[in-house]
């Protein structure tokens, strides 16, 4: 996503932790991991609760599960020979095809919040990577100024919370799937965590 006009507010403390959880699933699922993300993420410690158990198992898994089988895994869930096992697109998760309603609805969304598709992105701005990139944005203010609590709730219950909590438990459930295992517990859990402070 390009941010058209980077002004970034500071958040609070609370808003910082949502940003950076947006952002680590944004990173993960947008392309393979490198040595530097996994040098990062074996260094992560979680506390005591279920996201925190979910970010020590991913902790674990990525000091020991290497590139090579890291990046073979990203390729098998989610590129595959014509398509990966899971299909990381709104768009598919709530019609069964791509480039559906749900994208175009989410275009018009995007355009007054100052939020555009990157001229070297080639997918579509549904993939969960970018919806977490966007969610992070929201909150943070890289797109033009930090949104109020009630536009990050319209845009979440519209385009986030309405598939992607589906996503993540596929990919936490999936047989293929282990260093993207706890990925997928740490979506379904942050996710779980958004709607409940959304309906507060």
């Amino acid at each position: 996503m390009t941010q058209k006009a980077l002004s970034i507010d500071p958040v609070d403390e609370a808003d910082q932790l949502r940003v950076n959880v947006y952002r680590l699933l944004a990173r993960l699922l947008r392309e393979p991991a490198d040595d530097a993300l996994l040098a990062l993420l074996s260094q992560m410690t979680g506390d005591g609760s279920e996201l925190g158990q979910a970010i020590t198992d991913l902790s674990s898994v990525a000091s020991t599960i290497g590139l090579e089988a890291s990046r073979d895994e990203y390729n098998v869930l989610f590129i595959g020979l014509g398509r990966g096992i899971l299909t990381p697109f709104g768009s598919y998760y709530l019609t069964g095809f791509m480039h559906e309603k749900p994208l175009a609805r989410l275009r018009n969304d995007m355009r007054p919040l100052g939020i555009a598709r990157s001229d070297d992105v080639k997918d579509p701005e549904d993939h969960i990577a970018a919806l977490m990139e966007m969610m992070a944005g929201l909150i943070d203010g890289s797109f033009g100024a930090a949104q109020p609590v009630s536009v990050q709730k319209t845009f979440f219950d519209s385009h986030v919370g309405s598939w992607a909590p589906h996503f993540f438990k596929d990919l936490e459930a999936c047989s293929s799937a282990r260093f993207y295992k706890p990925v997928g517990r740490i979506g379904g859990l942050f996710m779980a965590i958004e709607e409940g402070a959304f309906e507060m």
